[in-house]
């Protein structure tokens, strides 16, 4: 077996990191997620990735938290996405947390080997990038996915939802690694 890249054990821990916070919010909240329908949870990310826009305008923040825990919340409400795409959406938490937990390493794993063909495809060019510039592609792939919704999902040349969820996670996770490796 080959011996995993930096990039894959960088995005592993990122992803482990994640899912620690994904965990515990199951914990506390359950799946409550599950009752969200695909707009809402479209302008979820939409409002995360919006404050790390103005967290990285104004360098400043009133109610104390960084761009770090909006990056991770990022992945997870991606992976949420992927998940109610897959099931749709429920009108109660219809799944258990060890339920989630392997619908989440499920399309954790997928999205990381498509970040793994992509990135090879590309020569790593993610790692030449600023951090705001994967905060504006994120806000695009998100416009995107609101033009697919308000068409109904119709469209005739676009990748779909799907893959502009997965294109969201992959931006949000390399500005983790960006983020972790400058605070070091």
């Amino acid at each position: 077996m080959e011996e995993p890249t930096k990039t894959e054990k960088q995005f592993r821990n990122a992803l482990a990191q994640c899912r620690e916070v994904f965990g515990k919010k199951l914990h506390d909240y359950g799946a409550s997620w599950r009752i969200l329908r695909p707009s809402s949870l479209t302008d979820q990310l939409f409002i995360k990735a919006m404050r790390i826009r103005t967290l990285e305008v104004k360098h400043q923040s009133l109610v104390g938290e960084g761009i770090l825990p909006e990056f991770l919340a990022l992945v997870n409400y991606g992976l949420v996405g992927l998940i109610q795409l897959e099931r749709g959406y429920a009108d109660s938490t219809d799944i258990t947390p060890a339920e989630a937990l392997d619908l989440y390493d499920h399309h954790a794993e997928q999205t990381l080997q498509l970040m793994l063909r992509k990135n090879h495809d590309y020569g790593e060019a993610w790692r030449g990038m600023r951090v705001s510039s994967y905060t504006d592609f994120i806000l695009t792939k998100l416009q995107r996915v609101k033009e697919i919704e308000d068409l109904d999902g119709v469209t005739i040349v676009s990748e779909g939802i799907a893959s502009n969820y997965q294109d969201i996670i992959n931006y949000a996770v390399f500005g983790i690694i960006k983020l972790s490796e400058q605070a070091h």
